[in-house]
């Protein structure tokens, strides 16, 4: 076990790094005494992120009443954070290889996850998160599985050995990984998340997403973890894993509701994820 952690550490390093001006809109924008003026002069210095910014946010994803022709106005539409949160989508997006690994359908990937950032952002504001602040949740979601990324492009042999493991026992990719790698993709997601200097809650919800009743209790970790399971109930795309885990005791109490419930809540979800795929198809773009 201890070369496969030596190994484990040597694919997240391998991951490749944010722009720097994403980490910089990163950096600043944990600052509480950044201003939108800051975090624009910094976005306005990189023109072709620049440009994949202000076609996102004049897309239907966000159905603006009228168009936006500059990052300054963006970020009065947007609010900060809601542009802080597109930047990192955008970058995360864009550091991962588009083509398919180890047995991971990339373009399947990527639906599953655009589903549960989607799934995400409406749990959130069905439990009364702010428009601004539940850009948050949609940016948990988004990158939730991203370690199973990170194994699959570097450690192509055991990741495919744990994908043989949980459909000939039945079980789910998560404890499928413990047995063969001592480790999760939830696990190693977190230390790219640490690496990109992501933020705390954001790294907890990612290493978080399958355990929500381990360690202190956060709306943000329930919501990721509900969306997970709605979305693979509905087969929104896949990241390998069908296995529809049940909600916690702890989970059902936040919502009030179990996941037919949760799923009847959002009749919109199907319309909302076909809106959201400008995200992956900016993102991708050189």
């Amino acid at each position: 076990m201890t070369n496969l952690r030596t190994n484990v550490v040597d694919a997240v390093e391998r991951m490749p790094a944010f722009p720097k001006s994403v980490h910089q809109v990163l950096k600043l924008a944990s600052d509480i005494n950044c201003s939108q003026k800051c975090l624009v002069e910094i976005i306005k210095k990189d023109p072709v992120f620049t440009l994949k910014i202000l076609r996102l946010v004049n897309s239907a994803y966000f159905g603006l009443s009228r168009e936006v022709t500059s990052i300054n106005h963006a970020s009065v539409y947007l609010g900060l954070n809601t542009l802080k949160n597109v930047a990192l989508g955008l970058a995360a997006v864009g550091a991962i290889p588009r083509h398919r690994v180890a047995g991971l359908d990339m373009d399947a990937f990527w639906l599953h996850s655009l589903s549960v950032a989607t799934a995400t952002r409406l749990l959130g504001s069905m439990l009364g998160v702010s428009q601004d602040d539940v850009a948050d949740y949609f940016a948990a979601g988004l990158l939730h599985d991203i370690g199973k990324v990170v194994l699959a492009l570097y450690m192509a042999g055991e990741f495919e050995d744990v994908g043989i493991l949980a459909a000939r026992e039945g079980m789910s990719m998560y404890r499928a990984e413990e047995a063969v790698l001592g480790t999760t993709h939830a696990e190693v997601g977190a230390m790219l998340a640490a690496r990109w200097n992501l933020p705390v809650d954001l790294t907890d919800s990612i290493a978080r997403h399958h355990a929500p009743d381990r360690g202190t209790s956060s709306q943000l970790v329930d919501c990721v973890f509900a969306a997970d399971q709605i979305v693979k109930r509905l087969a929104f795309g896949s990241a390998g894993d069908c296995v529809v885990e049940p909600l916690p005791k702890s989970v059902r109490a936040r919502f009030g509701l179990d996941l037919d419930g949760l799923i009847a809540a959002m009749p919109t979800l199907a319309d909302e994820v076909e809106e959201a795929r400008v995200f992956i198809r900016l993102g991708e773009e050189d």
